[in-house]
């Protein structure tokens, strides 16, 4: 007897027969196979029985451990949602930004169950930078390995990286990084660890660029043992990056230009 679909189940068959007409079969069937399992779909259909989304559209980016949709929820506000792969991930260093976290202080072995600490992680994350008034999508919700969050854009589209679409003002780009940087730190208590260029979207805002930072699941509290290894790491790829661009800045100038905000964050 042939085992009748879950709701979730039909959705997804019909968004892939839809997305075969426009994608390769090839590439559509690897993004389903690597996202979707049973026990993923499981967990979105109780994210949409929760209310925080209503239904999953399609890809708006993809990565070696997750894979970014872009949903809607019953109100018709877009939402971000992440998620991370738990059969297919990659994740060969995780335990370096868990382990030494006091917030995470009996990290899993199973893979699978790491995979759901670093959604809880970066949620975590996304709630102590929303708190410190700092620019990244604002937390939703999560369950499992799903992450839900603000999508970045009101008219639907998923804005670019600064790597993708650059910017205009360097300058005006260079302080929004510091001040992230200042607000992650002494007020949040966090450094991001893998802060580039590749994690940060541009926003066309009333003909202004404003700098969102995404991708904190790795971010560490100041208290980590590797803080000021994962802090260097972020200012060098600050100044590397606008040093390229034609705005000349070293690695210390980075450090000190964020520690002269430390004032302003009082």
């Amino acid at each position: 007897m042939q085992k009748r679909k879950t709701e979730p189940e039909k959705e997804f068959q019909e968004e892939r027969e839809k997305r075969i007409k426009r994608f390769p079969e090839k590439k559509t069937s690897k993004t389903f196979d690597d996202v979707f399992d049973q026990e993923t779909l499981n967990t979105i259909r109780r994210i949409a029985t929760a209310g925080l989304i209503d239904k999953l559209e399609y890809v708006v980016s993809t990565g070696k451990e997750a894979y970014v949709f872009r949903a809607m929820d019953k109100a018709g506000n877009f939402r971000a949602v992440k998620i991370f792969k738990t059969i297919t991930s990659k994740f060969h260093n995780m335990n370096q930004y868990l382990e030494g976290d006091k917030r995470f202080k009996n990290v899993p072995k199973e893979k699978k169950e790491i995979v759901k600490e670093w959604t809880k992680k970066e949620f975590k994350n996304l709630e102590k930078l929303s708190k410190a008034n700092t620019n990244v999508p604002f937390p939703v919700g999560f369950k499992e390995n799903v992450l839900v969050m603000e999508f970045i854009n009101e008219n639907g589209e998923a804005c670019k990286t600064l790597k993708e679409k650059g910017v205009k003002d360097l300058q005006d780009a260079y302080e929004q990084i510091t001040e992230f940087i200042a607000r992650a730190f002494y007020i949040s208590g966090l450094i991001h660890a893998d802060l580039s260029e590749y994690n940060i979207l541009v926003k066309e805002e009333k003909g202004k660029e404003k700098l969102f930072v995404i991708d904190v699941g790795q971010a560490v509290l100041k208290s980590h043992p590797k803080a000021e290894e994962f802090l260097k790491r972020d200012l060098k790829n600050i100044a590397l990056y606008f040093s390229k661009k034609g705005l000349e800045k070293t690695e210390e100038e980075v450090r000190k230009d964020v520690r002269k905000l430390k004032e302003k964050m009082a």
